[in-house]
């Protein structure tokens, strides 16, 4: 035989061989799941971690969730019961375990055994059935139906983590949150860090997960409950708070801004009656220590140490401090809080209290020290003129573009018997046309008067004679002065009334 024919031989029988041995596995395989379908228990073939076969018992006990293997989707739906089932990993090596059921009043027994290539997963129950147990049985499956269908359709993340962080339970709005944010898309690794934030049951806590593709943050508040050892977490989205708190800061921030350059000083207390906001001159009117503000005083405490400072009135009466507080706060809330303070430095402080929104109050501090002055300032000069035009023995009146008197002399009082003053309205040109023809003859020269003072643009001076009926014959000056008003000046032409006394 040569070489070529025995090598040949030695080929044909190695392929027998192997076509042999591969219908030895073909055939124990199909025995095994045959002899897993005669069998009315609860059974498992897996090869790794792919499901071969399941009995129809078992078949019910199956995850609804998707995982990333078949064998995580069993343990997803054992772990209630079994929290010490093996992970994926450790699943090929496993020969022979037992696992029993974590409830002492459960009698189940989980057998997994190596059977070939394929590890066989058996559930045993020794406790015999009974019609009330398999009644609430049927009931708590179908309540598990409804809640499974609740949580796996939630519009909102659901998780359930053990003591070791590891999920085994989500929900499919966990999934699509994973989708979208996870670069990876790695099912072991959690999405949100729940070990670095220590929630207890019923405790809620603010956190974040970063969507990799936009760049931007997706916040959620997720709420923890613990169940059976391990923790069930809800994530509620929160990204519209998150944007509405941000629009608010910006808009603080925007109003601090613009505080800070008024010269008016303005301090707003919130609903329980703390400093919340305050600028810069409220401190450079006060001399209030700004670390005294911003540890957020009461309304109290800030006008007490105003009054400490000596940047409000002296109280007449201590004993009625307080309450005298509480009036000018209350006065403030209700919108119709407004003095002047003058103070014992010489300054004037106009101070006004406003209602602000949500039951917050506002105080604004106005330094009118400078207004005041000049008001005053103003007003003696005024006092001053008026002394002065009262020495003549003229009767002046002056009255504006517009034709309201705003000035006479005591001479002008005293010859047409009037007191301007003493009437609340304003008396113009056309009022007093009236008294001075009631008194006087009949002269065309008061309507010439009345056209002048209301006439706009150029005008000259004039004069024209009047007679008064009981002091004689006057000289009417009619004259434009600055602002387009005018001066009407009665003179006494003294000659034509002692000569006519003469005669």
């Amino acid at each position: 035989m040569s070489l070529l024919e025995a090598s040949f031989a030695v080929l044909c029988a190695l392929t027998a061989v192997a076509v042999g041995l591969g219908f030895v596995a073909q055939n124990q395989s199909k025995v095994a799941k045959e002899r897993a379908t005669k069998d009315q228990g609860v059974h498992f073939l897996f090869r790794k971690t792919d499901l071969e076969h399941a009995s129809p018992n078992a078949q019910t006990l199956f995850s609804a969730q998707g995982s990333s293997t078949d064998w995580d989707r069993l343990r997803a739906g054992l772990r209630m019961r079994f929290p010490n089932l093996p992970d994926q990993n450790r699943l090929d090596g496993t020969q022979s375990q037992t696992f029993r059921a974590a409830s002492p009043d459960d009698h189940a027994v989980i057998q997994i055994r190596k059977e070939d290539d394929m590890v066989r997963l058996t559930i045993e129950d020794s406790a015999k059935p009974c019609l009330t147990k398999t009644h609430s049985i049927r009931s708590m499956e179908a309540e598990l139906g409804a809640l499974r269908s609740v949580t796996v359709g939630a519009p909102y993340p659901i998780w359930m983590e053990d003591r070791d962080g590891n999920i085994g339970w989500r929900n499919k709005a966990y999934e699509d949150l994973r989708a979208e944010t996870s670069a990876d898309n790695t099912d072991e690794i959690p999405l949100f860090d729940m070990r670095t934030h220590a929630l207890t049951t019923g405790t809620t806590d603010r956190l974040s997960v970063r969507n990799h593709q936009a760049k931007t943050l997706h916040w959620f508040n997720v709420t923890a409950t613990e169940a059976s050892g391990s923790t069930v977490y809800h994530a509620v989205n929160i990204n519209a708070v998150i944007e509405a708190e941000a629009a608010q800061r910006n808009f603080v921030q925007t109003l601090v801004k613009t505080f800070a350059q008024l010269s008016i000083g303005l301090a707003i207390f919130d609903r329980s009656g703390q400093l919340a906001l305050f600028n810069p001159a409220i401190v450079d009117l006060t001399d209030l220590p700004a670390e005294f503000l911003s540890a957020r005083p009461d309304l109290l405490s800030f006008f007490d140490r105003l009054r400490d400072n000596r940047v409000m009135p002296e109280p007449k009466d201590y004993r009625t401090w307080r309450q005298d507080i509480l009036d000018v706060i209350a006065a403030a809330t209700n919108g119709c809080y407004q003095e002047t303070w003058s103070l014992d430095t010489g300054h004037t402080y106009r101070v006004i209290g406003r209602p602000h929104p949500d039951g917050a109050v506002a105080f604004l501090i106005e330094d009118i020290t400078a207004e005041v002055a000049m008001t005053r300032n103003f007003r003696a000069e005024l006092e001053l003129v008026q002394s002065l035009m009262d020495t003549f023995e003229d009767a002046l009146a002056v009255f504006s573009s517009s034709g309201v008197l705003t000035f006479c002399n005591a001479a002008y009082g005293q010859l047409w018997k009037i007191d301007p003053e003493s009437t609340l309205i304003d008396v113009t040109i056309v009022d007093s046309i009236k008294v001075w023809q009631s008194q006087c003859r009949p002269d065309p020269a008061w309507g010439d008067m009345r056209d002048f003072v209301m006439k706009l643009g150029e005008r000259a001076p004039w004069d024209a004679r009047v007679v008064h009926l009981s002091y004689g014959p006057y000289i009417a000056q009619v004259s434009p002065i600055t602002s387009g008003a005018t001066l009407i000046r009665f003179t006494e032409t003294i000659s034509e009334r002692a000569a006519s006394n003469a005669v």
